[in-house]
């Protein structure tokens, strides 16, 4: 087994955003930092979520003030520090006379419009659904009023990998298809024992802190160490979204109220189509297959299909995705009423801090990492331990104001012509103003090598794979992009099987803390 010479700062296991979010903000704090995580990055949680950044507003209802001013303050300093993959997004909710009465909903919306520092987001309007577009895909004179509030849509999967980058270009090194098989303290230092998954090659580092962000897999994490037993508990809730062709014609996004108590969203998603979820259901499986049930897309096409004049049916359905949330188990009877708040658990064995993390949300993630490296900082060596920064400076690709993507469209468009509006969108909404070092020298099509499909090119897979911990094909369409939604299942083998005969080295990230 190889031991890793240096004895790293802190560790951390597991590759979500509370796992990558802490090891950007630790590494830039002074830190070295080390990032094992079993699969790819964002393969877990992070990736099958609702894709918002928001306030939450449905938890108002129970009493998570907190929690909904954080993620109010934090909705704009996202968007703030990464652009390209955050963008505005108008919601509209119908008022439903047999459920939350108008001067409820009212009330709610106020309150998410003041508490939370609200800048640059529109405010809160009324909406006559008789006269507005918005009103038109819904059931006729079923729905007459509603009410427009703002929140953002973020590519999750893209957050994720944007945090390890940037942790990796400030020095952190990032491991991923690397399992934690074990781990033990001695004299006040951490060993984590290590299984690359590919090749089977054991290792093993050493740090003086370790934080637990195995996500669902946390209690887990917990049990690969001698005499180390959870306090607190997670409560594993399974949430599924169903993907359909494109259902409207606006850009806004609704938020539907269900008999139930439970509310779903339906988002125009990847320009051709619309997301809508989510479920709230307990679940006791494994976390890695977990799976969208019949009984979860008929709930959701139902539940639609309540507002909906032209009723959404499974033969609709043309991707569904689920994830396991790892909730802090606050004892509430029911999975919808669990609390999204999260928790931290400091243990402290022979001197040596292990910081276990249990729940939160996207939208809070980059103040969990701050109040993770508070909690942390009399353990740790460095002088900057203590001052925060990752609200102040963008995610790569994020170096622009945000309203200036589509200034990036246009100015990719003037670099390189060869490229389709569709193309040169694709590209800054993904990497910003790094499309343009991905882009490079490329003075025509062909300079971009093989193409694979829906604007997906060769420079781009080898950038990937060089820059971003893609390995597979299934990274790169289902969490680098959303692009395995337009590739054939031959085109998806066929990019496997390039990047099984071409991509030699393929990820040389794997041996060194990356580069920019």
């Amino acid at each position: 087994m190889r031991l890793l010479e240096r004895i790293f700062d802190l560790a951390i296991i597991g590759g979500g955003v509370n796992g990558c979010g802490i090891a950007r903000d630790a590494v830039g704090r002074g830190n070295s930092v080390f990032l094992c995580e079993m699969n790819d990055l964002a393969s877990g949680t992070s990736s099958w979520s609702t894709k918002l950044v928001h306030g939450g507003l449905r938890y108002l209802e129970y009493y998570e003030f907190r929690l909904v001013r954080e993620a109010l303050i934090e909705r704009e300093i996202l968007w703030g520090i990464a652009p390209h993959i955050i963008r505005p997004l108008r919601f509209v909710l119908p008022h439903h006379a047999g459920l939350r009465p108008a001067w409820l909903l009212r009330l709610g919306l106020f309150l998410y419009d003041h508490i939370g520092g609200r800048h640059l987001l529109p405010a809160t309007r009324s909406v006559d659904l008789r006269r507005d577009e918005v009103g038109r895909p819904l059931i006729p004179n079923r729905y007459a009023r509603a009410f427009e509030y703002s929140d953002c849509f973020v590519d999750d999967a893209r957050l994720v990998v944007l945090n390890a980058r940037d942790a990796a270009d400030k020095g952190a090194e990032i491991r991923t298809r690397t399992r934690a098989s074990e781990i033990r303290q001695a004299d006040g230092i951490w060993t984590v024992s290590m299984v690359d998954t590919l090749t089977g090659v054991r290792s093993s580092v050493q740090a003086r802190a370790l934080v637990n962000a195995g996500g669902p897999w946390v209690e887990d994490v917990l049990g690969r160490g001698a005499g180390l037993n959870a306090k607190a508990k997670v409560r594993l809730v399974q949430g599924s979204h169903i993907v359909v062709k494109k259902l409207y014609d606006h850009d806004r996004a609704y938020m539907f109220q269900n008999a139930d108590g439970r509310i779903i969203f339906v988002i125009p998603y990847q320009d051709d189509f619309t997301l809508i979820g989510t479920t709230d259901r307990d679940y006791d499986g494994d976390p890695a297959k977990v799976k969208a049930t019949p009984e979860e897309i008929q709930y959701l096409c139902a539940a639609a299909s309540e507002y909906l004049a032209k009723p959404v049916t499974s033969e609709d359905v043309v991707w569904t995705y689920s994830g396991v949330r790892p909730l802090y188990d606050d004892g509430a009877s029911e999975a919808k009423a669990a609390t999204r708040d999260y928790v931290f658990e400091l243990d402290m064995p022979g001197g040596a801090p292990l910081l276990s993390i249990y729940g939160g949300k996207i939208t809070t993630y980059r103040r969990l990492a701050e109040e993770a490296l508070e909690r942390l900082a009399p353990h740790l060596r460095s002088a900057k331990a203590r001052e925060g920064w990752t609200g102040k400076w963008p995610l790569p690709g994020g170096d622009m104001g945000v309203s200036d993507v589509d200034g990036l469209i246009a100015e990719l468009q003037r670099g390189y012509p060869f490229l389709s509006h569709e193309h040169a969108r694709r590209l800054a909404r993904a990497y910003g103003t790094r499309a343009i070092k991905l882009l490079g020298d490329a003075k025509s099509a062909a300079d971009l090598g093989q193409p694979f499909g829906a604007t997906l090119t060769e420079r781009e897979v080898r950038y990937l794979l060089a820059n971003e911990w893609a390995v597979t094909a299934e990274d790169i369409v289902w969490r680098r992009s959303k692009l395995g939604l337009r590739l054939s299942a031959d085109e998806i083998a066929g990019l496997d099987d390039w990047i099984a005969t071409h991509a030699v080295s393929q990820n040389p990230l794997l041996e060194a803390g990356g580069r920019s």
